[in-house]
């Protein structure tokens, strides 16, 4: 529970200040710590048990992308058809982060460029952090005391919760907001999301399976934000 607050209360307040300051570079940060956190404290033996080794079924890293890009995609269409391009759309709040690109630069080549750039960075910096931590570290603090499944409820509803920053709480005309209906939706979308990433762990029997996945999903997520959001 202690590695759980240890990163979620930095980073919640972090995100939220970035979500008003439109300055993110903290939230990089963040993430590469997670990304250390299991080299720096855990032996060999230990991050080997939260699977950071070759995976055993190659096949299914490939599997793992496609999943992460469908469950992105279905999070999208569900956000557009109940909420369309207003606020409460979440993707339409989190394309607030690439707001510092110049509307003159959003188009042909210039278009493809800045989305092949915010796409590297959101297919490295949390997919490898989060999935080290949450589906790593934190999930195998939980094994022992719930069993590997039980513990996939419990980083699960972590990792869904610490995305409150992203969306839910959201600063709007100079004022922040709780929007209550559509983060409880949020929060359901991002356990099973996180559930799904689990999924993958375990069919790869690695956590690169999960880091895949994730990987998929924030491709996916960019190439909505650029193309159908903003």
């Amino acid at each position: 529970m202690s590695l759980i607050l240890l990163f979620s209360i930095p980073r919640f307040i972090i995100v939220l200040n970035a979500n008003q300051t439109g300055n993110y570079k903290l939230t990089s940060f963040i993430f590469i710590l997670m990304w250390l956190t299991p080299f720096i404290f855990l032996t060999k033996s230990g991050r080997n048990s939260i699977g950071i080794h070759k995976p055993k079924n190659h096949q299914s890293l490939f599997f793992s992308f496609i999943l992460g890009v469908l469950a992105c995609s279905i999070v999208f269409l569900i956000g557009k058809f109940l909420y369309q391009n207003t606020i409460e759309n979440w993707f339409v709040y989190i394309s607030n982060s690439y707001k510092s690109i110049p509307v003159n630069e959003l188009k042909g080549e210039g278009e493809t460029i800045y989305f092949i750039l915010f796409a590297l960075i959101g297919m490295t910096f949390s997919p490898i952090g989060e999935e080290l931590l949450y589906r790593g570290m934190i999930h195998e603090c939980f094994v022992k005391l719930l069993g590997n499944n039980k513990a996939s409820f419990v980083d699960s509803l972590a990792f869904s919760l610490v995305h409150l920053a992203h969306f839910g709480i959201i600063y709007s005309n100079n004022s922040w907001k709780f929007l209550l209906i559509p983060s409880l939706l949020w929060i359901i979308l991002m356990f099973f999301t996180s559930r799904l990433f689990f999924y993958c762990k375990i069919k790869s029997q690695s956590i690169y399976g999960a880091i895949i996945s994730h990987t998929g999903f924030n491709f996916a997520m960019t190439y909505f934000i650029f193309y159908y959001v903003l």
